[in-house]
């Protein structure tokens, strides 16, 4: 099996989009979006998990298994933060009717 090598540019431009995507972070909390900021928030971060796990992680250029794998990771982390919220966002529901 032959490792795929990646060019430094690819990395420069990847960390330039990390950059970008941190100070849009910054610009985005100074900003009031009511309701929107916890969605806005979570969509750069995860663009910038993405950036991460895809070209740092050489996820990319991986076998299928590790992609697999990767996407069964990522499948339980969404599987506990569903049923985390399921019982977060139902907790004044229970509490009114009492």
């Amino acid at each position: 099996m032959s490792a795929h090598i990646v060019p430094v540019r690819v990395y420069l431009i990847i960390f330039g989009a990390l950059l970008v995507l941190t100070v849009v972070t910054v610009a985005a909390a100074g900003v009031e979006l009511g309701w929107l900021n916890t969605p806005v928030a979570l969509g750069i971060a995860v663009s910038k998990a993405t950036l991460v796990v895809l070209f740092f992680m050489h996820v990319k250029y991986s076998t299928r298994l590790v992609k697999l794998t990767a996407f069964a990771g990522f499948f339980w982390l969404a599987i506990m933060i569903t049923l985390t919220l399921s019982d977060y966002l139902t907790r004044d529901i229970l509490a009114a009717g009492k």
